[in-house]
């Protein structure tokens, strides 16, 4: 017997939100993080955030068996859960080190640009971890 579950709602973004600041939290103001960003190769971007992709992907529809992406609201063909799971992933690990100052703490020496670049590079490696959260605060509630 299959449970009915509302549709995507404001409250599953609020879920979203506290799962994903609460594990990107350590991982932004983590030294080791923002080093290992500034010797990211593009490639490793890339995979990093496929691997982002893949886990929310997975932990929404695959882990959960009463969740159809083909069930909800989309956009573009994508499901807005989806893409809120996404925004809320990368967006909570790109507040916290806005708001912690870290690319100037970590990165204070670099040319503008490439402190901006090196940012990215860690937003996608504490996306990692905020993916994880967000995607089990939205499951789990």
């Amino acid at each position: 017997m299959t449970r009915w579950r509302p549709h995507f709602q404001v409250a599953d973004i609020a879920q979203q939100v506290v799962g994903g600041f609460l594990l990107a939290g350590p991982f932004v103001v983590t030294e080791e993080v923002w080093t290992l960003a500034t010797n990211m190769e593009t490639l490793n971007v890339v995979l990093t955030v496929a691997v982002v992709l893949a886990i929310g992907y997975g932990a929404l529809y695959k882990a959960d068996d009463e969740r159809n992406p083909d069930d909800e609201r989309a956009v573009a063909g994508v499901p807005v859960r989806f893409v809120s799971l996404m925004a809320v992933s990368f967006g909570s690990v790109v507040i916290l080190a806005v708001v912690f100052d870290a690319p100037e703490t970590f990165l204070g020496s670099m040319a503008p640009m490439e402190r901006f670049v090196t940012t990215l590079r860690a937003v996608s490696i504490g996306a990692m971890f905020s993916v994880v959260g967000a995607a089990t605060a939205d499951s789990v509630f």
